[in-house]
């Protein structure tokens, strides 16, 4: 059964196994740690301490190991707290002054779901009060469907709208159909979102995604310029061969890495950045960021106190996509209105 934190500096796991049926257990963290082998704990079972890794909380998986070869990884079933992932579910230890997001169980505005195949395939939300007609800004989301599944964007939009604390405003939910080919620097598939996009008129546009889906929004961005007015981008890939060598054998390493080499940015726009503090990400994240400011962007990166997962994704949206929202979409927003005469939502 594993400990919460014993001390603040250390972090004892224990697995029972009183009738010696493994030969050993291995910690799967997502982060790298101390130590990760279990020692024998006498007869009840294995025990491992680790020095507290740098992070609020951390996702982490146990490996068994049999007396026959065999291996197993799988969840602790000593610790309840579990967190959904794009792998699967995972074992969480949340340390000393971790506290989830107050929006999660905030009352929120009512909102009706569209379902569009058009283009692409995307889930439309807006406020349930919203007319056709009305001009609101689009949030567009890569992985929206995950995004919302896994860390609850509909509720944190929704608890921010009934709250006055984020304008009213739709919500793009973009499935990919092929996330790896389409999120890795595509030039298809980014002409085809700007197409797509072509049916939703409402400004301001902000663009936001995570890993490669951060990548995708600032490919799109660099060859459509004038599509997004913002962009939230979240643990970005953005690959190059000095900084990303172990994301060689990605199919598409060269691809993102060419373009990250060559991107040219010509329209500043606000861009806020999120990673973890212990993301492989991070050096990319901070070369790109300050490769933005360098052209003119108001970009700004934020490290948090994770690493490369969906709640730490959820966890930064308040203040950071708040402060973007507020800023780029809120009434008094130099880009508020900009809706085109006649602009409407597709039937």
């Amino acid at each position: 059964m594993s400990g919460l934190p014993a001390l603040a500096a250390a972090v004892t796991f224990r697995v029972p196994d009183p009738e010696g049926r493994l030969a050993g257990v291995r910690l799967r963290p997502e982060i790298p740690v101390s130590r990760e082998d279990f020692q024998r704990d006498g007869d009840a079972g294995w025990a491992l301490v680790i020095d507290r890794p740098p992070v609020n909380r951390m996702e982490y998986l146990l490996e068994f190991r049999y007396p026959d070869g065999r291996t197993q990884t799988g969840t602790d079933t000593g610790n309840p707290r579990l967190a959904a992932g794009a792998f699967g579910e995972k074992s969480v230890l949340e340390f000393p002054g971790y506290a989830p997001p107050d929006w999660l169980t905030a009352p929120a505005a009512t909102g009706i779901v569209y379902d569009f195949e058009r283009v692409l395939d995307y889930r439309l939300w807006a406020p349930s009060d919203a007319g056709d007609a009305e001009h609101l800004p689009l949030l567009v989301v890569h992985d929206g469907p995950e995004y919302d599944e896994r860390a609850n964007l509909i509720q944190y939009v929704a608890a921010g709208v009934a709250r006055n604390r984020l304008p009213r405003m739709r919500v793009a939910l973009l499935r990919p159909a092929d996330r790896n080919r389409q999120y890795s620097a595509s030039v298809r598939y980014a002409d085809t979102l700007q197409h797509a996009l072509d049916f939703l008129p409402s400004r301001p546009k902000i663009g936001m995604g995570t890993s490669l889906g951060a990548l995708a929004m600032l490919h799109t961005h660099c060859r459509h310029p004038r599509l997004f007015d913002a962009m939230f981008l979240q643990s970005g890939s953005y690959f190059s061969p000095l900084l990303d060598a172990q994301e060689r054998r990605f199919p598409y390493f060269w691809r993102i890495a060419e373009f990250v080499a060559g991107a040219e940015f010509t329209r500043p726009v606000p861009v806020a950045l999120t990673c973890g503090a212990v993301e492989e990400n991070l050096p990319n994240n901070r070369l790109i960021t300050e490769r933005l400011r360098a052209r003119g962007y108001p970009a700004a990166l934020h490290e948090v106190p994770d690493a490369h997962n969906y709640t730490a994704w959820r966890d930064a949206f308040d203040p950071h996509l708040t402060r973007l929202l507020q800023e780029c979409a809120g009434e008094h927003s130099p880009l508020w209105p900009l809706r085109p005469p006649g602009a409407r939502l597709p039937d």
